[in-house]
């Protein structure tokens, strides 16, 4: 018990460390919450810095929600108080302590806890982001139909204790692009470039 509240405590800081904002600060470039989309996360910082500083910040994104599940994992953690490990770091990315809690929408984070909680379900819900962005260029809608898709192979696929956690970012990552699902809608939505 106090190994889990411990673990979950510690992904939550781990998933407050924004790698948009620290990588534009070593970088020099604006603060991406003032700047492009104003989310920190890691295709705002290629709109504003390039393809170096957004693989940085996608990496360390993915990073900060596979390592703190890794190391709940390792120490004995498992089931549903591993996924609101997962839970945890994620919602740290949405809500960091250390940024006025002024946080990103968590695409990455999640997809780094997947990794960790499972491999293949993290395999399928990519496989569903790469698809969509490839044949649509709409990075928004990659992220939601991966986010959809999550649960439904955790039901299918991996531990039953998962679900509960993952239904949660699903339905956080779904309503935090809500404007995004408007811009879809209208065809305003900014298509990526390859």
């Amino acid at each position: 018990m106090i190994t889990t509240v411990i673990c979950t405590i510690a992904a939550y800081l781990i998933g407050s460390l924004s790698s948009a904002i620290i990588v534009c600060k070593l970088f020099k470039l604006p603060d991406p919450r003032t700047e492009g989309s104003k989310n920190p996360g890691a295709t705002n910082v290629l709109r504003i810095g390039g393809k170096l500083p957004a693989v940085i910040t996608l990496l360390g994104d993915i990073l900060k929600g596979f390592l703190p599940v890794l190391i709940a994992h390792l120490a004995g953690v498992n089931g549903l108080s591993l996924g609101i490990v997962a839970l945890c770091a994620f919602l740290g990315h949405l809500l960091p302590i250390f940024f006025k809690f002024q946080g990103g929408k968590g695409v990455a984070t999640s997809l780094g806890a997947f990794i960790a909680l499972s491999p293949l379900v993290s395999a399928i819900a990519l496989v569903c982001w790469i698809s969509t962005v490839a044949v649509t260029r709409y990075v928004s809608l990659g992220s939601i139909i991966a986010a959809v898709a999550a649960p439904i192979s955790i039901l299918i696929f991996s531990d039953k204790g998962y679900f509960f956690p993952t239904i949660i970012m699903a339905a956080i990552i779904i309503w935090r692009h809500r404007e995004n699902i408007k811009r879809l809608r209208a065809a305003t939505e900014n298509k990526i470039k390859f």
